[in-house]
């Protein structure tokens, strides 16, 4: 089972400040830990949404729109993003709540959610086998 924790904008976030150092260290060590026990897939933070792109599909028929960022609600953004491979919902869980802080001053919040299958989503075979087989190709490619 994989699961994102999905860690929330903040003000300071979305200024473009970096993490103190301190707090990136502490943050550089869970990751490592992630690691260590086979269970990290990816840790990445993301720029501001000043230089984001939202792109909204009005209508099923209709054109896609381009709307550039900042965007306003900081909560409502994320900042950053860890990708986990775990067996359980209580496994990811244990791992989220271990995570330090994400924006220090007990400003940080973090969604957990879980990341849909192939399988979950189609009862195609071919589709499935797809799918698998691109997510193979995939870690292949990560781990070389």
């Amino acid at each position: 089972m994989r699961f994102m924790m999905i860690v929330k904008a903040t003000k300071d976030s979305e200024a473009g400040l970096p993490p103190k150092p301190e707090l990136f260290e502490a943050m550089m060590r869970y990751n490592q830990e992630l690691a260590k026990a086979g269970v990290l897939v990816a840790a990445d933070g993301l720029h501001p949404s000043t230089g984001a792109i939202r792109i909204s599909y009005p209508e099923p028929s209709g054109k896609p729109t381009i709307l550039d960022g900042p965007f306003s609600e900081a909560k409502e953004i994320i900042a950053g993003y860890t990708l986990i491979e775990v067996r359980s919902r209580e496994e990811a869980i244990e791992w989220a709540l271990r995570m330090p802080d994400p924006h220090g001053f007990g400003e940080g919040q973090i969604e957990l959610r879980q990341v849909y299958e192939g399988s979950e989503l189609t009862d195609n075979p071919e589709l499935i086998a797809d799918h698998s087989e691109m997510m193979a190709q995939l870690q292949k490619r990560t781990k070389s």
